[in-house]
């Protein structure tokens, strides 16, 4: 009997150690039902055994062996089981092993019922572990765009949440720390605790900017009449009184006005001076410059301390890369996933320029934004 007619007529069987097999992968989550189990195994089968019956040509076979099968339109049984298992809490290698026994229960049961001497066998197999591949291709896909479409959510849902709270918790400090009846003791802890919660506000409002960048809507930027020193003055003053024991050093040059979105610029000097303050040296001096440059606008921050190693250069500006390839292996206050570096080079780049970065021995490590005349 050909596999695509033995498949439709052990319909049953098939299922059977399916679900049997299924049974035996832990999850977190409740233990699924028959039916759920099952989950649109059936129709996964039925698609295979279709696509087995239908011609092949040589390029066909080739074009599948490379991962080029044909496309359907719509969601296929395939991509909609990735969704459900993912939904039900399997891992991917939980589905990925369902798909493993699926084409070793098929292929045992078929062949316990053929003869040897069967020519079309190696066919059949062929053409079945083509059919189970694409299918298998299909809901990895499909699982992985569901996982990361998850993430992106709960990222913003979280980022957005925790505004809120933090928002108190900053009007709350301040206003102890604004008390005439703290001892010293008090109002120190008032000020820590002002620092911290602005700090942490900042990592929410980066959160919230990559979730923007993530769910593909972009980093706004509202471009209007601005003058910068006014604004990279309150943020080192907002700096200077949360980290008391950083010396930072402002050049100002003439004033510099053009065309920015104030709200995010501000966010730009916060991030590269916080980043500082993180990563250099406490006992050394951070200089920030602002001034106009051979008709550019020219923003720098530099600092001494560790240098930045060239082989992390290339991920600096990219939080995946960067935790990846370095953050992994960071200690410290200095750990992270680079958000505040990423988010800076998103909104610079909005503005229609960029960010050079040096690290030498002779003269540390500057972040240097360049700005096109507006």
């Amino acid at each position: 009997m050909r596999l695509y007619d033995f498949i439709p007529k052990h319909m049953e069987q098939i299922l059977s150690a399916w679900e049997k097999y299924a049974r035996t992968i832990d999850t977190a989550l409740p233990t699924l039902d028959t039916k759920g189990l099952r989950d649109h195994a059936q129709f996964i089968l039925e698609t295979v055994a279709r696509d087995m019956r239908g011609a092949q040509t040589e390029q066909q076979q080739i074009a599948k062996s490379e991962g080029r099968g044909p496309q359907t339109e719509g969601d296929s049984p395939a991509d909609t089981h990735a969704r459900t298992r993912l939904v039900a809490g399997f891992s991917m290698d939980q589905m990925v092993s369902e798909y493993r026994a699926l084409r070793s229960s098929v292929l045992r049961l078929w062949l316990a019922q053929n003869p040897l001497d069967d020519t079309y066998r190696v066919d059949d197999m062929i053409r079945f572990n083509e059919g189970v591949d694409q299918a298998l291709v299909e809901s990895i896909k499909t699982y992985g765009e569901a996982v990361e479409a998850t993430r992106k959510t709960v990222l913003g849902v979280l980022g957005h949440d925790l505004r809120s709270p933090l928002g108190a918790v900053m009007m709350a400090s301040d206003l102890l720390r604004e008390s005439a009846h703290l001892s010293d003791r008090e109002r120190r802890l008032a000020t820590q605790i002002s620092t911290s919660v602005r700090r942490a506000d900042l990592m929410v409002n980066d959160l919230l900017d990559l979730a923007r960048v993530n769910l593909g809507t972009g980093l706004p930027v509202n471009l209007e009449p601005c003058e910068l020193n006014s604004l990279c003055t309150s943020v080192i003053e907002e700096l200077r009184t949360g980290f008391p024991e950083v010396q930072i050093v402002w050049h100002a040059g003439e004033p510099v006005s053009g065309q920015f979105d104030p709200l995010r610029m501000e966010q730009v000097f916060t991030n590269l001076i916080a980043n500082a303050i993180r990563h250099g040296d406490a006992q050394q001096a951070i200089h920030v410059t602002l001034e106009r440059d051979d008709g550019q606008t020219v923003f720098s921050v530099q600092n001494s301390g560790e240098l930045i190693p060239a082989n992390i250069m290339p991920y600096l500006f990219n939080p995946e890369g960067r935790y990846s390839s370095y953050a992994s292996g960071e200690k410290g206050s200095s750990a992270g996933l680079g958000l505040g570096l990423f988010i800076a080079a998103q909104i610079v780049e909005g503005h229609g320029g960029n960010i050079e970065v040096q690290s030498t021995l002779d003269h540390g490590t500057t972040f240097k934004v360049l700005l096109p005349s507006t």
